[in-house]
């Protein structure tokens, strides 16, 4: 079962003030100590943690294709789905654009933006575009493409498995902008030997039919994509953009990690400061270069995406929310959200 974001997102236990008007209520500035009994403070890497605890996957839908050379399946994945290639068997080149690289067995790539891109046996074969291509429905959400090759031989072909979904990192979802085009974590298996269970696991799913097998294939399938992100952001498998150099800053992680296991506290910038050891204007100047948004800005960033969450996807009520992030009332969190994304939480909810 998918984790609740408001288990691990929601402010820490007491109702918060609502004198204020617009801003979320003041908590005690008092730092946490913890007591005989309690688990020992985080450590700042837990924002992987944070990460792979908020990424969600919905709309999956996957395939197995197996084709002898000369191949070339082409793929249109829109911008707002991400796309994924294991290659279990054989090779191929990926091709996006001018840019190509080879994938070999065991390789697996990550497209967090999708986009056109192909794989191909060859560079100068024509493609095909993936939905043109005649495949065998085996559950609702997995369909299997076979040219009728019963064996592949060294060098004459791929069998991969292939999946569009929608990516969501929750509270995190600035970061897909700053990933790069294609995730690519070589020899995927050497690094997690326990993600072939889970591909095996999905291929024996989809071949039998059984019941319940979607959910099963998306739950495996999230596992895998957690894996891909982890093992770019553990090898620095690509180039790192300021939100991974920022989170993987031990001082400067430890106050992002803070502020999303309490997206509701009254946070201020000396708060935040204090957090990371440092003055307020270090603090600052150093938030601001690795994010490019102030503090407080990313604050705000930061609820407002959870809010447009919780109201459209959990279905909470407008009051329950502005609860959670710790609001004043209901109309001074609806003014907030109106001026943070143009609408009000109503029309944020679909009426």
């Amino acid at each position: 079962m998918k984790p609740s974001i408001s288990q691990s997102s929601s402010p820490r236990s007491g109702s918060p003030d609502r004198r204020s008007a617009d801003a979320p209520s003041a908590e005690s500035r008092v730092p946490d100590t913890p007591t005989v009994g309690q688990p020992p403070p985080r450590k700042s890497s837990e924002w992987i943690n944070a990460l792979l605890l908020g990424m969600r996957l919905s709309g999956l839908s996957y395939r197995r294709v197996q084709m002898r050379a000369p191949f070339a399946i082409a793929f249109d994945t829109d911008a707002t789905c991400a796309q994924f290639h294991f290659i279990a068997q054989g090779s191929a080149i990926l091709r996006i654009g001018d840019d190509v690289q080879r994938l070999e067995s065991g390789d697996a790539v990550l497209l967090p933006r999708g986009g056109h891109h192909c794989l191909l046996s060859s560079p100068e074969v024509e493609s095909r575009d993936i939905e043109q291509i005649d495949a065998i429905p085996l559950c609702d959400s997995f369909s299997c493409i076979d040219d009728g090759s019963a064996r592949l031989e060294h060098g004459q072909g791929v069998r991969l498995f292939s999946g569009c979904m929608q990516f969501d990192l929750g509270g995190m979802q600035p970061l897909i902008s700053m990933m790069p085009a294609v995730m690519h974590v070589g020899t995927l298996l050497s690094r997690y030997p326990e993600v072939l269970p889970m591909l095996e696991a999905m291929e024996r799913e989809a071949s039998l039919s059984r019941a319940g097998a979607a959910g099963i294939l998306s739950r495996l399938a999230d596992v895998v994509a957690a894996s891909i992100v982890r093992g770019w952001v553990e090898c620095g498998c690509a180039e790192i953009g300021g939100w991974v150099e920022a989170l993987r800053d031990p001082r400067l992680g430890k106050v992002i990690a803070a502020v999303h296991r309490q997206p509701g506290r009254h946070w201020s910038v000396a708060d935040m400061a204090a957090e990371m050891g440092s003055s307020r204007s270090a603090f600052a100047e150093r938030f601001r270069t690795a994010l490019g948004v102030s503090p407080l800005g990313y604050v705000t960033q930061l609820r407002m995406r959870l809010a447009t969450q919780w109201i459209r996807e959990k279905r909470l009520s407008i009051d329950q929310v502005a609860w959670q992030l710790g609001y004043g009332s209901q109309a001074a969190f609806s003014r907030a959200f109106k001026r943070a994304t143009g609408q009000t939480p109503g029309e944020a909810r679909g009426g």
